[in-house]
Formats: C-alpha cells, structure tokens, sequence
C-alpha cells in the first residue's frame, strides 16, 4: 500500500498489486444515450364489442370478466319465443301447402289424361296446370320464409368477432336486448404499450426507437425491451402520444401503468465494463496502472449504459483499467 498526498494536502492511501498477467482496458470518452422514464400503459389495439343480432332476452351467458376467447366462440343466447310461434305457423302453412300441391298435381294428372282422349277441354288443362305452378311457387316462398326464420333463430347466439380477452359484460341472464346491442367488450389480443412523453421530446420520437421496461414491474427475470410502431401527430395537454411493442407484456390486464425508459439525446461521458467495478464495504473502487504498477481507486458509479456502467468520477479518458 502507498501513501500518497493529494494537492490539497491530503493523505490518499492507494493499494498497489504486483503487475503479473492481467487484462487492460483503456478508457475512452464515448457518446452515451440518456434516457429519460415516462408512463405507459398497456392496451388492446381495439376493444370491439360482440352484438346482438337479434332482439330478445339473454336466455345464456358463457363468458365472465377476464375470460379469453377466440373469434366465433359462442359467448352468449338469445331466445326470442315469437320466433318459435312463427316457426310452428309457417310449419302449418307449408303442410297445408303441400296438400294443395299433391291435390294439383292429381288434377293436372287428371286433365292431361283427358286431353290426350278428347274428353276434356284445352281450358280445363290450362286451369290445372295454373293451380299446380302456383302451388309450386308458394310452397317453395313458405319454405323460404321458414329458412330465414330459422338463421334468425340461429342469429340468436352471440359470437366473439375477435380473439381477446373479456372486458366486460355489461348484461345478465334474463335482460333484454335489441338488435345492434352491446353484450361483451372484448380487447383484442396482441397487446402494446401506449405512451405519452413530454412534447419537449417529440422532436427525438421515430418509429423504431428503442424502449426499455425495468424487471421487477411486471415480475419477469430480466428487463424488457420493444421498439415504438407508431407515434400519433396530434399532441393533447402538453403530451405525444405513441405506441409501442414489447414482447412479454402480458395478455390479461389491461391499462396497467408501466414505467419505461425512452431515449432522450446523447452526451459525452465514461463507461467502463460492469466486471471492473468492485464494491467493499459500499465503497466502489476499480484498478488502474499507473507508474508501472496496479492501484485500486474510489470511483462514482452512475447510470447503467451500453456496454457497461457509467463512472462520474475517478478515472479520465487515457486512464489503463485492469480488469479483475
């Protein structure tokens, strides 16, 4: 150990090793990105609502908060009961139909026959053939209407437009519905992070920036990292609003607030690799050559950068670090 006196007086104690086989590193001024930290939160790219095709009562509900579901899923019922006493009219109306169809048929079976002898007029087999045509047609219009009827029942359950997650259900078992109605709010899947930085920093937004989310926020191991897809033109109370994907954000919550590291320009400064940096009794030394031989030095620990960990002071541009 040196003693070494400082120009203010000051005795300075420096630990020197022997110089054997040991990594250099010279330190280097570089360019380094602050960052600045903003709230986000997470959201859907849409919420759609599943609708009522149909007017009703809600007779079944399969969903509840929270539930995730995929596009088609029945979600909800709804049963109409004048659309079963339709039903069981038009079922009426096509039997009693397709009794005049048969009864036409055998009159126009008849009067052919006794065209063909000379027995019966021209007239006579017009008329039959008439009467059988229009039973044809109206039987074929009833059946008809049954087969609307029958997707309007059909219509009755309520479908999931899109894969998400459940929002909301804003009815019970047992409310009436009007067709268009909102039954279910579903958030669509594929969810990002929404932004809304200080107009101060609009100029530096692109698309492509670089986001950083901290671990322990939403208790992952290693902090997350996305990229900004879109930033909105118009800015609103002071705020640029822009969104952002980051893998890993979770699929169930939606408008959590998540704090996240944006890029906010560049400045000069050192950094030094993390592995240098060694810490005792909640002092942070690192070791440096100097006159031939290995000092240790206090040092000021600043920022996490890239590739490293910025120093404040302690070590200058020039300096040779040892690396442990």
């Amino acid at each position: 150990m040196r003693a070494l006196r400082s120009a203010a007086g000051l005795a300075v104690c420096l630990f020197v090793f022997p110089a054997d086989a040991e990594t250099l590193h010279t330190v280097a001024v570089r360019s380094i990105v602050d960052q600045k930290a903003v709230f986000a939160t997470v959201e859907s790219p849409n919420v759609v609502p599943a609708r009522a095709r149909i007017g009703g009562t809600v007779i079944a509900l399969a969903v509840r908060d929270g539930d995730a579901v995929t596009p088609g899923q029945t979600i909800a019922v709804i049963g109409d009961d004048k659309l079963a006493l339709q039903l069981g009219a038009l079922d009426a109306q096509i039997a009693g139909l397709r009794a005049q169809l048969a009864q036409a048929q055998i009159d126009l079976g008849r009067a052919d026959a006794l065209a063909q002898k000379g027995a019966g007029s021209k007239a006579t087999l017009d008329q039959a053939r008439t009467a059988f045509d229009v039973a044809t047609a109206t039987l074929r219009a009833r059946t008809a209407e049954r087969a609307v009827l029958q997707q309007s029942m059909a219509e009755g359950a309520v479908l999931a437009p899109v894969a998400g997650r459940v929002l909301g259900v804003p009815v019970t078992t047992g409310s009436v519905v009007l067709p268009g109605d909102g039954l279910v709010q579903i958030a669509e899947q594929g969810f990002k992070l929404r932004l809304r930085v200080p107009e101060a920093h609009a100029g530096r937004l692109r698309p492509g920036d670089a986001i950083r989310l901290d671990a322990g926020q939403l208790g992952v191991a290693q902090p997350l990292s996305g990229r900004i897809t879109l930033v909105y033109p118009q800015i609103a109370e002071g705020r640029v609003v822009a969104d952002a994907e980051v893998a890993g954000i979770g699929d169930y919550f939606v408008g959590n607030r998540l704090l996240v590291w944006i890029d906010a320009g560049s400045r000069q400064g050192v950094v030094v690799p993390a592995a240098a940096i060694t810490t005792r009794f909640g002092l942070d030394t690192v070791r440096l050559r100097r006159d031939g031989a290995t000092v240790e030095v206090p040092v000021q620990r600043g920022a996490a950068a890239e590739g490293g960990i910025e120093l404040l002071s302690g070590v200058r541009a020039g300096d040779v670090l040892v690396m442990p």
